[in-house]
């Protein structure tokens, strides 16, 4: 939905990198599959999405590429 509200797709990357930028030492908080409390930080997030996408690169991802992914929504996944 191009043009109205904003001039880009809103896509994964670009909302953890707008976090990252205005909100980067804001905690995150969540409860592990376990039971416990977990606490990050979006500037932490913005990193772990990196050293991903990192790694998909490194196993031969592109950009375009589709990826699916089946877990709870935990902060594992």
């Amino acid at each position: 939905m191009l043009g109205l509200m904003q001039e880009w797709p809103l896509l994964c990357h670009k909302l953890i990198d707008h976090a990252e930028r205005q909100h980067g030492s804001r905690e995150v908080v969540s409860r592990s599959i376990e039971g416990p409390i977990v606490r990050t930080t979006f500037a932490e997030i913005h990193r772990r999405s990196l050293k991903a996408a990192q790694r998909l690169e490194r196993d031969g991802f592109v950009l375009g590429d589709r990826i699916a992914t089946l877990a709870w929504n935990t902060t594992r996944h």
